[in-house]
């Protein structure tokens, strides 16, 4: 193949100087950069449907990516209830929220996720003072923490990212069929592949704890309830979906930072070139929360905005149910009443 003059005269320039190398050599890593990072950014909801009249709760929604959820529903003019441990923490995001939105109807109510006891007053308080539940985002949670028990005794990764959740969308069932058609979001992970429901010592009474196996565990309960969720409920016009939303850069890798502070300083510009911002990370949530004609998919599993096949150990419909039947008991929550 013979090149033209000018292109000639290009190789020659870029093989003999040494600022053209460097030139070319930076705009190529600058382009691959750009190239890369929107990969990493994955799926975008270009939804744009609007949400006024209806009520959305989310939980852990002063922070990452269920504060960049809570903004894009209020913008969307819904009426959004963050659900927060941190009350303080909460006000200031709901504050900053309503004036970058102009959406006023943003509310903050207390729900410690590790505490039955909340779950329940915020359930309880919840029914008295809304009248409708159209959309429940359970967000809130906490990755690879020490072996510390919530309140009531659960290992706190199982306690807070399932057991939590379980209570507060059981507690809420009756609110969300009589707003039917309304959706439950369950934020899960990719960590569920590989995971294992260890039915005969879900807190790790007896085995040694592992903070990543239990991690896992905690994701894949977040996976079978939502499916087993969606057969209990897709007769009422309750639709169920799960959901990875990517690698994020958020608070939720807290107890990381907190252990291994070396560790986490060197890996921030890894990090900030291979994880998701946030926003980017909000954006299967609100696919699943807005999405017209979603409910045929009910009780499926989604990451970067489109419909994924879970792991096999996320189909597990027996393993559901059994959860399901198992989480009802630690929780006290009895269908009947």
């Amino acid at each position: 193949m013979s090149l033209s003059v000018p292109a000639r005269e290009v190789w020659k320039e870029l093989k003999t100087n040494p600022i053209a190398k460097y030139g070319v050599a930076t705009a190529v890593t600058a382009i691959s950069l750009v190239l890369l990072r929107k990969w990493i950014a994955g799926g975008v909801c270009r939804n744009r449907i609007r949400l006024d009249g209806k009520t959305v709760v989310i939980t852990g929604a002063n922070t990452g990516i269920g504060k960049e959820t809570a903004r894009d529903l209020a913008l969307r003019g819904a009426r959004v209830v963050m659900a927060c441990r941190d009350m303080r923490r909460g006000e200031k995001a709901a504050s900053e929220i309503r004036r970058s939105t102009g959406n006023g109807n943003v509310v903050v109510r207390q729900l410690d996720l590790s505490s039955l006891r909340s779950v329940r007053e915020f359930a309880s308080k919840l029914s008295a003072t809304e009248d409708q539940l159209d959309i429940l985002i359970n967000n809130a949670g906490v990755m690879l923490c020490p072996k510390i028990l919530t309140e009531d005794g659960f290992e706190t990764q199982l306690g807070v990212n399932h057991l939590g959740h379980f209570l507060l969308t059981v507690l809420l069932l009756d609110m969300l069929k009589r707003s039917a058609p309304s959706r439950v979001v369950n934020v899960s992970s990719i960590a569920h592949v590989g995971g294992k429901i260890n039915f005969e010592d879900l807190f790790y009474n007896k085995t040694p704890y592992d903070s990543l196996v239990s991690y896992r565990q905690s994701k894949l309960a977040n996976l079978l309830f939502s499916r087993e969720l969606s057969r209990r409920t897709r007769v009422f016009g309750v639709s169920s979906f799960a959901l990875h939303p990517g690698v994020i850069r958020t608070e939720l890798g807290r107890y990381v930072e907190t252990r291994y502070p070396l560790l986490s300083a060197i890996l921030q510009v890894p990090a900030w070139l291979l994880m998701k911002t946030p926003k980017q990370g909000a954006q299967t949530s609100i696919y699943c929360a807005v999405t017209e004609g979603l409910e045929v998919h009910t009780g499926c599993y989604f990451s970067d905005c489109k419909l994924k096949e879970p792991a096999p150990e996320g189909k597990d419909d027996l393993a559901a149910m059994r959860l399901w039947d198992i989480s009802a008991k630690l929780v006290g929550y009895n269908e009947e009443d």
